[in-house]
């Protein structure tokens, strides 16, 4: 997924573009993202929200590029996660640009995850589960704004 803008998308970028994100978003309701695992719940009913008001993926697309930033940074935030760049194998392989290193080296595409809760809408493909059950993640969430 490329950002709002169509452009390619790199990892340095991603704590900005999910920050963005949020200030407009909060800015006109009062979800609480705040990077929090529970919050990954608000995303899943977000998405629910575009589904039922008929949304498709590209007239959705600017919205599910910031929910998959904001999941990638609660990545980040709360299991330490760190952005990469994938290389060529990977772009291949997850369709996007950029993901997350889990500290255990293994990748996940947020990005992508949004994507596909978007498309099936099933409660398996919920965000706040795929957290949960992430592979390479701390059994206890990090602090708050640590990041390692």
């Amino acid at each position: 997924m490329d950002d709002a803008d169509g452009r390619v998308t790199c990892a340095r970028e991603m704590r900005r573009l999910a920050t963005a994100f949020v200030t407009r978003v909060t800015a006109r309701s009062r979800l609480p993202l705040d990077y929090s695992v529970a919050s990954l719940r608000v995303v899943d009913f977000l998405i629910d929200g575009l589904r039922k008001g008929d949304a498709d993926r590209e007239r959705a697309r600017e919205t599910l590029f910031g929910l998959g930033a904001y999941v990638g940074e609660v990545l980040v935030r709360r299991a330490g996660a760190a952005w990469v760049d994938f290389d060529a194998d990977q772009r291949a392989y997850f369709g996007r640009p950029v993901g997350v290193r889990m500290p255990d080296g293994r990748v996940w595409n947020p990005l992508g995850r949004v994507l596909n809760r978007f498309d099936s809408g099933v409660p398996e493909d919920s965000l706040q589960t795929f957290y949960l059950t992430l592979h390479g993640r701390p059994r206890r969430p990090l602090a708050q704004g640590v990041v390692e």
